[in-house]
Order: C-alpha cells, then structure tokens, then sequence
C-alpha cells in the first residue's frame, strides 16, 4: 500500500512497501526520510512562513525540544540514536544494581525497565530515572569516589528520531551568560554530557589544570564544541524565540474540548499527529525578526528556569540602583560604578548566587550588608552540603555569616556585616532601604547599590497560563524547588498534558549531574511508543499516511 510523505512540496512521494520488508526497515526508511527531507526543509529558516495557511503547513516534528541548555542537547543525543549499554568488563559497586545490570547486558538502558532497575536507589534528587542515571555515569560520586562509568556508548542510527531544538543563543543555553570570575558548583565531569570527557576536552584547551572545578565559561564553550563534534548541529536552531505553543486537539476522552473544533481542520495520522503548534520568530544577523509556525507531535520543555530572577515585589524595587543578577552587578563593578564608594552594597539571598557577590564585592573592597530570612543554623542551608576542602571561598562567607552578624549594640563593620532573620521592607529613591527583623525591629542604611538574588522563575510565557497549571501548585508560577511542574517520574511526561514533556531544573534537577536523567525517561517513553507505532503500522498493512 502506498504510504503518503508530508502534504505541500513534499508531496508525491510514494512508495510501495513489499510483504517481505520487515517492520524494522519499514520504519527506518521512513525515518531516513525524514532525517533527510526534514533536515532540507528547515535548513534555512523561517521554518514555515507566519502568513501560510495552518492546514497548508508542511512540517510536523516528531518532538521538537525548548531550550537548547544541557538538558536540550542530552535529549537530542539520545533521541539522535546514541545508546547506553553496560561496559563489559564494568562491575558496579552496588551489588544489587549490578546484578540487575546483568540480567539484562545485552539490552541498552534504554530499552530496559526504568522503574525496576531505580528501585532502592537513593541520590540528591527526587527523581529516581535522574537518581538511576547518574549512579551509572558517575558510581557512588556522593562517597568521595571518582569511579568509572559503567556504560559505553554506540550509535544507532535506525533509533534516530526526527527532532529540532530551539534556543535563543548558542547551544549551551544560560552558561554563555553567566558571570565568569566564578567557579562552578560542581565538578568538571559532573558538567560533561555523555561520550566527551570533559577533563579530555579542557585538557586540549589548556595546560594548567588546577584542581576539578572550572570556570562557567569553560563550560559554555564545552557544550557548544559538544554538539558539533556529536553531529548534532543539524538538529539546532539559535537565535529563535518562542511566542506561543498551543495544543490543536485533544483525545476524545480529554474533558477540555475547547480545542476540539479545530481537528477538523487537521488531518489526523495514526503515525504522526499534530498535536502542538509552535510559534515564533528567529532573529537574523540583520537584526530583524523573521516568523515562523511549526507543529510536533511532541514538545519537551528543557528550558531551565534563569529567565526571570525573581522578586520582592516591594515598593522601590524598579529603581536603577537595585540589580537582580550576578552579571548586572558584575558590570556595574566593571564599570568602576562602584569604585570608591563609601556606602555598603546591599545583598539579598542566601544561596550560592548571593555568595558570588558577596564575594564578588569583598574581593573588590565594597562594603556588604548581607541580608537573608533564615538563621545561620539552619540545616537547609546549602553551605552546609559543601565539603569545606572542596569549597573554601563558600564556607568562608558562611563563616562571616555566622561571625559578623549585626548587633544593636555596634555599628555596621567596615567590610561585611550580615543581617539573619530580616527581610527588606522598602527601597527609597534617596537609596536608602529599609530592613525589619524577625522581632519587628526596623533599621534604614544607605546604599552605593542592592542586588537581589533571591532565585529565579522560568519564561513559560508561550504556555497557557504561564505554564503554572503543569506544577504541583497549579496557582502558582513554575520553580525549581517550590513548585516544579508535575510529571510521571519515570518518562519525565507532564500529567496534565499528554504528548508535553519536561526536564532539567523544571523538574527540580538544578544539576547537570542529575538533568540527564530526564533525556533518558523521555526517550525511552518516545522510543517505546515508537516501537508500538511500528507494529500498529504493519498491522495495518502500511498505514493511512504521514502528516
């Protein structure tokens, strides 16, 4: 039976499919097709023209990834065919993980049982797939130990899956923009991807490698060699901006039918469905904005959540004097704006970002109030899950925390002086802020300039409303840790919306370390629907058609 290949200048592609092909070499034709026609089509963009009739629009996605971040690039080298097989001289350190690793060593990761093989597992995420996932690349990394992965990997090319990402920089996503006279977090190697190492790479690019932390910027330049040396480009779209991502109908069972209408104007596939369009614009090297209109079938969301420093949402906060991230303040130290200024910097937060600037304003002599709600006791504190060797420039600021705190009975000290347990009341325009204790106690200081680093939300503003309906807390915005968005943790699918799938700091893997996990649940979720699709189409004597 003829099958039927994209409607408009795709169109009139046919071929007739033999009873002896097997399924396998069905579906892989129709992939490389696909692969090639699809990779054309959108070789340049705008991907589809804004003005082109909905019904007249020629390219459908099978996935099309938001964010082209670490999260964004894992997913497009798994979905690209890459697989994770175990090593075969590789022994796990935990015996009962390895004995389960066994069982089934000639299958990839992928195609094993996801929730049986995390089961037991525990790690510094709640998601177990993220929890499973970093134990293989990265054994017992939480003991101290620097062990070897246990997997290697192989390229499959007939599991490649047609997919585009779309970021607004170069691959890499928030890295290229943050500030680089800091040190990461974590370890170089727990920021590599899979199939680079990471100390391989940076070796190559310099010859002094002191100590395992690097800087962001290594990092960025990291992820962006990444993609190129993975052959992954092709799969990359820079400089796009998302305005809205829409679902055009839903299953007939769904009890939101506000959409429904519109499937009629759709034609329906049993292979791939239109079920998302996407819609916006890329910014070419002129400046000017060019639209574009796209639809999927699926949409994962890999877009972290740096987009939007959050706020006090306090009188005076919109004055030029208050910044809200590292770089804008890193600017204005540049800059000389703060150079010889008498009054202190006010600084806002608690974690690690609030220390880069303490520190960042210690090291360039500027006096701080350190301002945060919690006690210096508190447990949650992150300064208290860092190894003091590992990390001495953070526990030093936890020690002035803890050491220099202020006393009604003294004056501010002349370098750092910390404020635990209040909160900023108001911002005046003669910059001056007010501060209040936990007791009530209020206290006013003027200021050479404040910075509030208090987190950040996610741009989910493509979304219906802002996305916050996919969160635990459906009346709340998306956060990394008070509200992330709500999904099935074993194939990262949101559960209040089929066929959407996020990962990364949206689901509350703030570390590179465990967001990789994610691109291992959506595509073995992606891959096992795929097989059934195979079966499906064969039972059906070739189908009724690719949209």
């Amino acid at each position: 039976m003829p099958v039927w290949c994209c409607r408009c200048s795709l169109a009139g592609h046919f071929r007739n499919y033999s009873d002896t092909e097997t399924e396998g070499e069905i579906f892989n034709s129709l992939v490389q097709y696909f692969g090639d026609n699809l990779g054309r089509k959108v070789k340049a963009m705008p991907l589809v023209e804004e003005n082109s009739l909905l019904e007249d629009s020629s390219v459908t996605f099978p996935v099309v990834i938001i964010g082209n971040g670490p999260s964004g690039i894992c997913l497009s080298y798994m979905l690209s065919g890459y697989r994770p097989y175990l090593s075969s001289e590789a022994i796990h350190p935990n015996t009962i993980l390895n004995s389960k690793l066994e069982e089934a060593r000639h299958l990839s990761i992928v195609d094993q049982d996801l929730e049986y093989l995390s089961e037991g597992l525990e790690g510094r995420s709640s998601n177990p797939v993220a929890v499973l996932f970093d134990t293989l690349l990265h054994p017992d990394a939480d003991f101290g130990y620097d062990y070897p992965s246990v997997l290697h990997w192989k390229l499959e090319q007939h599991h490649y899956i047609p997919h585009l990402v779309l970021g607004k920089g170069p691959p890499g996503g928030a890295w290229h923009n943050m500030e680089g006279s800091m040190l990461t977090i974590s370890f170089g190697s727990w920021m590599e991807l899979p199939g680079l190492k990471f100390k391989d790479w940076v070796s190559s690019k310099r010859r002094n490698l002191k100590g395992d932390r690097v800087m962001p910027e290594e990092i960025a330049r990291y992820y962006k060699h990444y993609v190129k040396v993975m052959g992954l480009q092709k799969n990359f779209r820079e400089n796009t901006y998302i305005t809205s991502v829409s679902r055009l109908y839903r299953d007939q069972d769904d009890d939101d039918s506000q959409d429904r209408d519109i499937s009629t104007k759709i034609e329906k596939s049993n292979f791939i469905k239109r079920n998302w369009e996407i819609r916006g614009y890329q910014r070419i090297a002129d400046g000017s904005h060019v639209p574009f209109c796209l639809f999927a079938e699926n949409v994962a969301l890999a877009t972290g959540t740096l987009d939007s420093p959050a706020h006090l949402e306090i009188e005076g906060e919109d004055f030029p004097f208050v910044f809200h991230s590292m770089p804008e303040f890193g600017a204005a130290i540049n800059k000389g704006k703060l150079r010889g200024k008498v009054d202190p910097v006010l600084i806002v937060g608690s974690g690690l970002t609030a220390a880069d600037a303490v520190l960042c304003a210690y090291n360039s002599n500027i006096p701080v109030i350190h301002v945060f709600r919690r006690r210096v006791t508190d447990p949650s504190l992150i300064f208290k899950q860092l190894p003091k060797k590992l990390y001495p420039e953070y526990h030093k600021v936890y020690h002035m925390m803890c050491t220099q705190s202020y006393s009604v009975d003294s004056n501010l000290l002349s370098d750092y002086t910390s404020f635990p347990e209040h909160h900023v009341l108001s911002f005046k325009s003669d910059m001056k802020c007010v501060l209040q204790s936990i007791s009530g106690l209020k206290k006013i200081f003027k200021l050479s300039a404040a910075v509030v680093l208090i987190g950040s939300h996610p741009n989910l503003s493509f979304l219906k409303d802002q996305g916050c309906y996919l969160g635990h807390k459906s009346s709340q915005p998306i956060t990394c840790k008070g509200n992330p968005v709500e999904i099935d943790t074993f194939t990262y699918e949101c559960i209040k919306e089929a066929n959407l799938f996020a990962l990364g700091p949206l689901v509350g893997d703030n570390f590179v370390r465990f967001l990789k996990g994610g691109a291992l649940g959506v595509t073995r979720c992606l891959a096992t629907r795929q097989k059934k699709k195979q079966h499906l189409f064969v039972e059906r004597g070739g189908g009724d058609g690719i949209a």
